[in-house]
């Protein structure tokens, strides 16, 4: 694999990095204004109750996800970072058609991810009613 092939598989991956980024934020903050939704419209009466021990949204636990949140972002940017390393080792036939399928791949799971938490807690939810 010459030089040229292999500066072109990075640009080629460099230059889709904002848009998976950018899909990160906004997912980010759909998954996280979702689990407000849930948390906030759980009913909270009796404090035996299953739903008194759901989670609270207050000031710290925002700024908390929020932090976290950006960590696990830099995870999915070193991850995403593997793309150009994976492509090399694979050597496929077609790179067209896999750089395509790799980076949708990536992409959908990244951006569903972060869905699995108001989803955990909206099942909590609904299973206590």
């Amino acid at each position: 694999m010459g030089e040229r092939e292999e500066l072109a598989r990075r640009n080629w991956w460099r230059a889709r990095r904002l848009r998976y980024n950018v899909g990160l934020v906004v997912t980010g903050l759909c998954a996280f204004a979702l689990y407000a939704g849930i948390v906030l419209a759980a009913p909270t009466g009796d404090p035996q109750a299953p739903l008194s021990e759901m989670p609270k949204v207050t000031g710290f636990t925002t700024l908390f996800q929020g932090v976290c949140y950006l960590l696990a972002m830099a995870v999915a940017n070193v991850l995403y970072g593997l793309g150009p390393f994976v492509e090399r080792v694979l050597e496929p036939r077609d790179v067209a058609k896999y750089r395509s399928y790799a980076f949708s791949a990536g992409f959908w799971f990244s951006v569903a991810l972060p869905f699995t938490i108001p989803l955990a807690v909206g099942l909590k939810a609904v299973s206590a009613w």
